[in-house]
């Protein structure tokens, strides 16, 4: 930089004067504040600075990064910058260029006290519950609609739910049942043997797969499948504001989106529970007589001793109580989640593991209730 562009003086004590002249930017050379630094070392009495630029004649960023840099080496100094002397225009290009970089330290949270963490959680749970009963509420209400004839919801659509919920699902129910099937009867084999009694075998797999397996394994297979892809389906339709659209004309949500996927579940469910029933029995059979040895027809008898027709309404009604709760808690999730992508993601993980671990509370409270009345 040319000295003629810039010269100092000291008008009143402790006081920096820096006159600015001719051209300053990129093309006629970026400036420096070697020079200015300079003056700092040989006169550190200098408390402020300040700017007299009635003789520059053309600037540009380059002019604003000098003076940038100089208002950072004089707030390392104390040194206050006048910025009065200075264009307008780089003025506010400073001001602008000094909050970008300003650097917002992150501070640590703060510890919550005991009593009001655990107040906090409650609050949540209770907005939750809230949350929940309302949404079961208007369900209830959109099925007395239904049984009155006045619900709104599009039946083609139903249609392809039900398939949706039952044929598509037969293969992975089908593999899923004749495995679980496979895994009881070389599990009852393993002690039977002892006592030479493997024919007990049709009764392990028999009862387990009508009374509890074939709906539990049903329900976990389509809380995975259908929970999440109902979930899914509903996020998808909060981010495109498709909800919204639905409530601007007049029509609910909840009866013409959910109605409609409880339905089609509760009804598939208990046929997908006895087909699975089947299947798995069909599974214990395979094993025992090809690898157990047991007698085809006498372990056909003995399952149909020992399958009892009260072992066969429990399991479906473990499989209705199940296809509600799948139902209900994809379609909550998903009428509950946030408009971005990583809601959709986030309402579909949590709809799995929702249902899935209500599935498993409801059995032990069925089986339990079972127990009890001695069934």
């Amino acid at each position: 930089m040319p000295a003629e562009k810039i010269s100092f003086d000291y008008p009143v004590p402790n006081t920096l004067l820096i006159k600015i002249s001719g051209d300053w930017g990129i093309a006629a050379g970026l400036p420096l504040a070697d020079e200015v630094t300079a003056q700092f070392i040989s006169h550190k009495d200098i408390q402020q600075i300040i700017f007299d630029t009635s003789a520059l004649t053309k600037w540009d960023s380059g002019f604003v990064a000098f003076l940038f840099h100089l208002s950072r080496e004089c707030s390392h100094r104390n040194i206050r910058v006048m910025p009065d002397g200075l264009p307008d225009g780089a003025q506010k290009l400073i001001v602008l260029a000094s909050k970008v970089n300003e650097k917002v330290m992150p501070q640590k949270p703060r510890p919550e006290p005991f009593l009001a963490e655990i107040g906090g959680q409650f609050l949540q749970l209770n907005e939750r519950i809230l949350a929940l009963l309302n949404f079961l509420g208007e369900t209830a209400v959109s099925f007395v609609r239904l049984i009155t004839g006045k619900a709104y919801f599009r039946r083609d659509e139903f249609v392809c739910i039900v398939q949706r919920c039952g044929a598509d699902a037969l293969g992975l129910v089908s593999l899923i049942s004749i495995l679980v099937g496979v895994i009881l009867a070389f599990i009852g084999a393993i002690q039977l043997k002892l006592f030479g009694a493997q024919i007990f075998i049709a009764d392990i797999v028999g009862i387990a797969m009508a009374r509890v397996m074939g709906a539990v394994m049903t329900g976990i297979i389509m809380s995975g499948r259908t929970g999440a892809s109902f979930a899914a389906e509903l996020g998808i339709m909060q981010v495109n504001e498709e909800v919204d659209a639905l409530k601007t004309l007049g029509i609910s949500p909840v009866e013409f989106l959910v109605m409609p996927r409880v339905l089609a579940l509760v009804i598939m469910m208990p046929l997908l529970t006895l087909y699975a029933d089947f299947m798995g029995i069909l599974g214990g059979f395979v094993v025992s007589t090809g690898f157990l040895g047991i007698n085809r027809v006498e372990y056909w008898h003995h399952t149909q001793s020992a399958v009892k027709l009260t072992n066969v309404w429990i399991g479906l009604v473990h499989s209705v109580v199940f296809g509600i709760i799948i139902a209900i808690a994809g379609c909550l999730r998903g009428m509950q989640c946030e408009r971005s992508s990583s809601g959709v993601g986030e309402a579909t993980t949590s709809a799995v593991v929702t249902a899935i671990t209500s599935i498993v509370v409801a059995t032990a409270i069925i089986t339990f209730i079972c127990q009890i009345l001695g069934v």
